[in-house]
């Protein structure tokens, strides 16, 4: 299985980020879960299920740094590169570490049925918070409140939609979980109470934006907010910053999946052939849910 994420479109262009860009004829890069079909090192054998970066290709060469097994009697190997992968590390490192939630906080989290959205949901609920989702659609935002426990969901396409989150938070924000940018933080910035915490992880409406977006320029509004409210915004990497954590957050993660605690959804793309059409929707919101290729079926 390969995992399709938004922030592989970074990877894609020559603007400054914290990464190189690929070069062409690179293999385009991606989290997977793998089997081993041979192996020199003590700690895989052939057959092992594992957690890897072997990227957008069928076969790869691993000296086994990066490399997890998965969870013994995991129910769906893809969880791997889902909840139990990356996105759900994200979620969940960002939430606990960067949120540092309390309980009955209000948590507010944009792209909710995502595979980090629905992370961040489903935890800031085990930590007790009121949970507000924003995704885009009818059905998305039943079945984040249906399906994964949060308290409210909000379509950001909504022409009401700034309105219909201030009546959702009448107590104000206390952490709001950057998946998305765009309306929904303008939405979000004057909700923020004193001393919120903003866990930057994303900014999927402005990926494919080349030059500054037309309109007053908003700086000095978010620098004046950020300085009178206290405000601690944070962007992150997940496994640069926080890969030690890894090991232990698969034994949290996955007692709270196999305890039905935390739920999932998964948009499965059939082949290796179909990545580049499932990445391009995936991009447009058009999946449902967390999008993983099935390159093959498990030996």
């Amino acid at each position: 299985y390969l995992s399709l994420d938004p922030y592989m479109r970074g990877r894609m262009s020559d603007a400054e980020s914290y990464a190189d860009p690929l070069k062409v004829g690179d293999v385009m890069l991606g989290a997977t879960v793998s089997q081993v079909v041979t192996s020199n090192l003590k700690d895989f054998s052939e057959g092992d299920l594992v957690i890897a970066g072997s990227g957008w290709q069928d076969y790869s060469v691993s000296n086994g740094e990066g490399v997890y097994k998965l969870i013994k009697d995991m129910s769906q190997p893809s969880y791997g590169v889902g909840v139990l992968g990356m996105p759900g590390f994200t979620g969940y490192m960002g939430l606990t570490d960067i949120g540092k939630p309390k309980a009955g906080e209000t948590l507010v989290v944009g792209a909710a049925t995502g595979p980090v959205g629905a992370t961040v949901g489903q935890v800031g609920k085990l930590h007790d918070l009121k949970v507000i989702g924003v995704a885009g659609g009818e059905d998305k935002c039943k079945f984040a409140v249906e399906e994964l426990g949060f308290d409210q969901c909000i379509d950001h396409r909504a022409d009401d939609f700034e309105e219909q989150l201030a009546a959702a938070c009448p107590n104000g924000i206390d952490i709001y979980y950057e998946n998305v940018g765009g309306r929904v933080f303008d939405a979000v910035l004057p909700l923020l109470n004193a001393h919120a915490r903003i866990p930057v992880c994303g900014l999927a409406a402005p990926y494919n934006e080349t030059e500054l977006p037309e309109g007053k320029d908003r700086l000095s509004l978010l620098m004046s907010n950020i300085l009178r409210k206290r405000l601690t915004m944070k962007g992150f990497i997940i496994f640069e910053e926080y890969g030690d954590h890894f090991p232990e957050f698969l034994q949290t993660m996955g007692k709270w999946v196999s305890e039905d605690k935390v739920k999932t959804k998964e948009h499965i793309v059939d082949g290796l052939q179909n990545a580049p059409q499932g990445f391009v929707d995936m991009l447009y919101g058009n999946n449902f849910g967390k999008t993983v290729v099935k390159v093959a079926d498990p030996k």
